[in-house]
């Protein structure tokens, strides 16, 4: 399985040449009044949880389970929103709603712990699940840092007119680090997410869905990434 970062199988360069009418060279210079794109990157679910204990039962018959036994598997989204429930359920759901990337570009992006990036359709099976399980989110893991590294620069390919959001925490390096030293200040985050915890943050991005709002991204480099907590979301009536 490999980063599925276009729509089509078109390498980079084609890609960008056969739909633009541009180099690869010139994709990295924004032209005046150039259209901005917005393409998503959301982190990882747990892999080693009690909901990843559940799918790993050799016993269970719900359907997740079942699905993830089979042959065709099931699709990574519906596997993370699964193991993360209302927090990956928010961030997928906003991503899909907020998304626009160039034409031919996956505009939702999935870090794996193993794999870089994937597309929220790509099918994994239980073999797959396990070897996530296994890679540690660690910069000096080789397995992890290597196919992320990879994958952030065929992002930068896609040129200064395209924003990539992490959707994720950035109060450490973990997820960060590999980006925004190949995107520079194309990489955004939400300004809200500061101080909020996995929870808030996904109630958070649920409730701009529903109100059709969006939030605002930042820039990561220079942003501040600690800050204190910020008053609890008001109860739903």
């Amino acid at each position: 399985m490999g980063a599925r970062l276009f729509a089509s199988a078109s390498p980079l360069g084609e890609q960008f040449a056969n739909e633009s009418g541009m180099s690869a060279a010139e994709t990295g210079r924004q032209r005046p009044g150039a259209q901005i794109h917005r393409i998503f990157l959301l982190s990882p679910a747990n892999t080693a949880g009690t909901r990843a204990r559940m799918l790993f039962n050799p016993n269970a018959a719900f359907g997740m389970a079942t699905q993830l036994r089979s042959p065709r598997g099931a699709a990574i989204g519906e596997v993370f929103s699964f193991l993360s429930g209302l927090y990956f359920r928010g961030k997928l759901a906003y991503a899909n709603a907020h998304a626009r990337p160039a034409r031919g570009v996956q505009g939702v992006h999935l870090i794996t712990t193993s794999r870089g990036l994937d597309a929220p359709d790509t099918p994994i099976t239980l073999d797959d699940l396990r070897e996530f399980a296994s890679v540690p989110i660690d910069l000096d893991e080789p397995r992890y840092r290597e196919p992320l590294t990879r994958d952030a620069r065929h992002l930068a390919g896609l040129g200064s007119t395209t924003e990539v959001v992490l959707l994720g925490s950035v109060a450490t390096g973990k997820y960060v680090d590999i980006f925004l030293e190949i995107l520079g200040d194309r990489l955004r985050f939400p300004a809200a997410f500061v101080g909020r915890g996995d929870m808030s943050r996904g109630g958070l991005m649920l409730r701009h869905l529903e109100a059709g709002a969006e939030l605002e991204y930042i820039p990561v480099a220079g942003a501040i990434r600690h800050g204190s907590r910020p008053p609890k979301l008001e109860k739903r009536l």
